[in-house]
C-alpha cells in the first residue's frame, strides 16, 4: 500500500475511534457526577424545602429513576445530539454552550497564537545564540512561566496592569458603556465588521482592551512549552547528521538553522499544539473565573456547584470533542509533513 494509502487508513481509524472516545468520556463524567457527595435538588430548592416538592420535582427531572436507567436515557439522548436541558434555569445545554462557547473560542484563539509567537521567538533567540546569556535567559523564561500557578499569575496581572498602573479593565468581556456587538458572537469578529462598516471602532477597542489581560497571561503561561520544546529539538536537529554534512559544505549558520534544522524542529512543536489545546481547558477555568469572562470554563465551574448534570455533561462532551478534533487534525498534519513516519 502506498503511503498516501496508509495515510488515509490512519486518518479514518482516528476519526472512527473519536466518537468511541467521547462516548466513554461522557459514561465517565455521568457515573462521577452521580457518585459526587451533594443533591441537585439541594441546590435547586434548598435542603429545607418541602419533602413533597423535593419530590415533585425529582420525578420531574427525571432523577427518581434507577441510575441505570438514567444512563440508558443520557446515552440515546447524546446520539440523537441532544444534551439535554439545563436543570437551573431550564435551558436548553445547546443553547446556554451556544452562548458562553464563543468567548471561550476567542480567549483561547488569541492566547494560543500570543503564545506560539512568543514562546517560538524566545525558543529561537536562545538556540541561534547557544550557551550564552540570550540562552540562559530563554531557558529561565521557559521555566518560570511553566512554572507560574494560573490564579497567582492572574491576580499579579491584574494588580499591576488594571490597579497599579490603569491602563487595562480589571476584569469582563466588554466595556459596559457599549452595546456588544451582535452576529457572531466572538466579539473581536464582530466589532471589527462593525468598525469596517459603519467607521465605529469603539467596540474593537473595547474588546481588545478587555481581551489583553487574560489572552496575555494565559499566553504567558503556554509560551513557555513552545520555548522549551523548541530550544530542544533545534538543538537535537542541530546536532544531527544531515546538519553536519551541511556545514561540511561550508554554508553558513544562518542558513543551516532556517533551511535544514528550523524545518525538521517544527514538527514536534505541531504535536506540542494539540495537547496544548487541552491543557487550556484548565488554565482557561482559572483565568476566566479570575477575570469574570463569560466563557464556557467559568459557566462549568457554575454547573458544578450547582450540581446541574446535564450542563456538566454537555459542556464536558462539547470540548472534549473539540479537544479530539483538533488533536487528530494535528496528529494528520504532522503525518503528512514528516516523510519519516510510517503507519
Amino acid at each position: 500500500m502506498s503511503r498516501r494509502g496508509r495515510l488515509l487508513r490512519y486518518g479514518l481509524t482516528r476519526v472512527a475511534l473519536a466518537p468511541l472516545m467521547l462516548c466513554l468520556l461522557a459514561s465517565l463524567v455521568f457515573l462521577l457526577l452521580r457518585l459526587a457527595p451533594g443533591d441537585p435538588i439541594d441546590a435547586l430548592l434548598g435542603s429545607r424545602a418541602p419533602e413533597a416538592a423535593r419530590a415533585a420535582l425529582r420525578v420531574q427531572l427525571g432523577l427518581d429513576q434507577p441510575l441505570l436507567h438514567q444512563y440508558a436515557a443520557f446515552l440515546v439522548q447524546l446520539l440523537r445530539g441532544d444534551l439535554g436541558v439545563s436543570l437551573t434555569n431550564q435551558e436548553p445545554v445547546t443553547a446556554v454552550i451556544g452562548q458562553t462557547l464563543p468567548a471561550s473560542l476567542e480567549l483561547g484563539a488569541v492566547a494560543l497564537v500570543l503564545a506560539a509567537v512568543v514562546g517560538l521567538a524566545v525558543g529561537f533567540s536562545g538556540i541561534a545564540r547557544a550557551e550564552g546569556s540570550v540562552d540562559l535567559a530563554a531557558r529561565l523564561y521557559g521555566i518560570g512561566t511553566y512554572a507560574l500557578p494560573p490564579f497567582w499569575a492572574a491576580m499579579a496581572a491584574q494588580l499591576i496592569f488594571a490597579v497599579w498602573l490603569g491602563w487595562l479593565p480589571v476584569g469582563g468581556r466588554f466595556p459596559p458603556t457599549l452595546l456588544p456587538p451582535t452576529g457572531s458572537g466572538f466579539y473581536l469578529v464582530d466589532s471589527m465588521r462593525l468598525g469596517l462598516a459603519h467607521g465605529q471602532w469603539q467596540a474593537l477597542s473595547g474588546s481588545l482592551r478587555h481581551l489583553a489581560l487574560p489572552a496575555g497571561t494565559l499566553a504567558l503561561l503556554l509560551s513557555g512549552i513552545f520555548a522549551n520544546a523548541l530550544r530542544l529539538n533545534l538543538r537535537r536537529a542541530m546536532g544531527s547528521d544531515y546538519v553536519e554534512a551541511a556545514r561540511s559544505r561550508g554554508l553558513s549558520e544562518r542558513r543551516l538553522i532556517l533551511r535544514h534544522a528550523l524545518p525538521n524542529a517544527l514538527l514536534p512543536v505541531f504535536t506540542i499544539i494539540g495537547i496544548t489545546v487541552a491543557s487550556l481547558i484548565g488554565g482557561a477555568l482559572l483565568i476566566e473565573v479570575t477575570f469574570s469572562w463569560p466563557g464556557v470554563a467559568a459557566r462549568l465551574q457554575e454547573a458544578i456547584a450547582q450540581r446541574d448534570y446535564p450542563l456538566v455533561q454537555g459542556i464536558v462532551v462539547v470540548v472534549a470533542g473539540l479537544v479530539v478534533l483538533v488533536t487528530v487534525a494535528v496528529d494528520l498534519l504532522v503525518a503528512w509533513l514528516d516523510p519519516r513516519l510510517d503507519f
